[in-house]
């Protein structure tokens, strides 16, 4: 059991080292991180590259159990912070959509953070966080990780209800009963999942079964369209593979806490 516990960890470093290496490559944040707010010159390049910088780090200390409580607590932070002063507000003010499809992409991210709350929450005691005012704080954030994440997750569920052509044909074709089916699949699924782990109903096998299925979309669904298309809107079929990952060790850590 502690083996997949250290997977789970493992996959969501993997997803923050993952999506900080992309924004290496293109020279831009992911908008899962912070939104394309209008901008302009060197500033903006080196604050994407210490922000980078920061993510890899992150990534590998949570990778190589290195301090990885602290670090998983400042990330959590940190996410929730831009969430709230950059996510938000672009929404709002720059974006101008009220319709919840428009707000996927920033939702990921208090997802993310609750993710880093969860992998925190995962460590035993002998891995407690250096203790300071700031990090006893973020301790106390840890029991409402899984709550942002599940969160999410059902609204992402109901989005599948209110686009469900555009969910079917992320499917694959040659997998049977239909595109269609596997959408609203999906739907129930999320929305159940995300019910039922809040309202702590069989959350052990809630959380394990979520792990396995979004794992399975890394499998066929993300890592395929990846392959096929790994450039096209700057890598964003690729950050999809390192998000379902971490999304999937988010949610078996979630089923062991």
């Amino acid at each position: 059991m502690e083996i997949l516990i250290k997977t789970a960890r493992t996959f969501y470093g993997i997803m923050i080292a993952g999506l900080a290496f992309q924004q290496f490559f293109y020279a831009e944040f992911r908008p899962v991180i912070f939104p394309p707010w209008p901008h302009a010159g060197v500033v903006y390049t080196i604050c994407v590259y210490i922000v980078s910088v920061a993510l890899v780090f992150a990534g590998l200390a949570i990778i190589f159990d290195k301090k990885a409580k602290t670090v998983s607590l400042v990330l959590g932070g940190l996410l929730l912070l831009i969430f709230c002063l950059g996510q938000i507000p672009y929404e709002l003010m720059v974006d101008y959509y009220k319709h919840l499809g428009s707000w996927t992409t920033p939702l990921k991210e208090p997802a993310i953070a609750g993710g880093a709350f969860v992998v925190a929450g995962s460590y035993p005691v002998k891995y407690a966080a250096t203790d300071s005012s700031l990090i006893g704080f973020l301790k106390k954030i840890i029991p409402f990780g899984a709550y942002f994440f599940c969160i999410v997750l059902a609204l992402f569920g109901i989005e599948h209800f209110l686009y469900p052509e555009f969910c079917a044909s992320l499917v694959p074709k040659w997998i049977p009963p239909g595109q269609l089916f596997w959408s609203y699949f999906a739907a129930v699924a999320l929305i159940g999942s995300g019910i039922a782990i809040m309202l702590n109903i069989k959350r052990k096998l809630v959380g394990t079964l979520l792990a396995v299925m979004l794992l399975l979309w890394v499998v066929l669904l993300h890592i395929p369209r990846a392959v096929a298309d790994p450039y096209s809107l700057k890598g964003n079929e690729l950050s999809s593979v390192f998000e379902a990952l971490g999304f999937s060790g988010i949610a078996y850590l979630i089923a062991k806490s």
